[in-house]
């Protein structure tokens, strides 16, 4: 029983640090839309900024067709075009 109690506590201690919630596809979506709806307002100067406009459109149809994968790599394609890293926070 003194095993199965430290094979216990093991699992218990592994547990909390796994606590961190991975967020869907479609939250990071709208995240990686939302930051790149920023990185356009504050680089809206450049000429990428019609390129990344019309990269967010497409990945924003990605997204509501169910076809999340695609939609963040387009988002992210967007944000590198502009310079901005993408928060990979989900991944």
């Amino acid at each position: 029983m003194g095993a199965l109690l430290g094979m216990s506590l093991a699992v218990t201690a592994i547990g909390p640090s796994q606590a961190k919630a991975a967020i869907t596809r479609s939250e990071h979506c709208d995240r990686l839309s939302h930051q790149l709806d920023e990185a356009i307002q504050a680089k809206a100067e450049t000429t990428e900024v019609a390129e990344a406009t019309t990269l967010q459109k497409t990945a924003i149809r990605f997204c509501a067709e169910r076809k999340q994968a695609q939609g963040i790599r387009t988002l992210a394609n967007a944000l590198e075009l502009l310079g901005v890293t993408p928060d990979d926070e989900a991944q």
